[in-house]
């Protein structure tokens, strides 16, 4: 059974990884703001396509807030340049994860080892906040160096479609996954309505 360590997030937290080249420490990574929101939407759009709002994952954060503390982004020199978000979903019918999703980083900015970062820090919040597992669709040969597997998914469903090579886990603590079976549903707090002036 494969699960990260609190050890090995650590290490992805300091840039430890040989694939993190000490020029992308110069980013600063630090909490989403409100104020990102629109420069988030634009950078989604053009890492991801506008087809991103009709992905199977989009359905289980839409309407949704993200998980608290798990929001961050990425900034060099005033200007965003990387994003990602973790949301509360329930794997099966009792196993609690986080969905990590979506992660983007500017053209300007990749090959850097910028989402590895962000994915390390993310990694190393949700462990220190006690989360237990982390699933996600998304490159399984990327995100294999993290530790994520889709053998982790292989008793879950999600609510459309999924390439099952894509649909991957993690597990922070040993045995979170081991008896998650199901369709995963999405179980964070309700986003407060915009109240749009007449």
């Amino acid at each position: 059974m494969t699960y990260v360590s609190t050890e090995f997030v650590a290490a992805s937290r300091l840039a430890a990884f040989p694939y993190m080249p000490v020029a992308a420490s110069a980013v600063l990574i630090r909490d989403e703001r409100a104020s990102d929101g629109a420069a988030r939407e634009t950078l989604l759009d053009a890492a991801i396509g506008a087809g991103r709002l009709g992905k199977t994952s989009e359905f289980l954060r839409t309407g949704r807030l993200p998980a608290a503390g798990l929001s961050l982004s990425a900034v060099d020199r005033g200007a965003l340049v990387g994003t990602v978000r973790l949301w509360h979903v329930m794997a099966g019918a009792d196993c609690p994860a986080l969905l990590l999703g979506p992660l983007a980083v500017a053209a300007s900015h990749r090959s850097q080892g910028l989402g590895a970062r962000l994915i390390g820090e993310a990694l190393f919040r949700a462990v220190a906040l006690g989360h237990k597992a982390v699933i996600l669709v998304g490159d399984a040969k990327y995100y294999q160096r993290f530790g994520f597997l889709s053998g982790l998914t292989a008793g879950l469903d999600l609510p459309g479609p999924v390439d099952r090579e894509r649909f991957l886990g993690l597990e922070l603590h040993p045995g979170a996954l081991r008896r998650a079976r199901g369709l995963v549903s999405a179980t964070g707090a309700f986003a407060p309505e915009i109240q749009l002036a007449a």
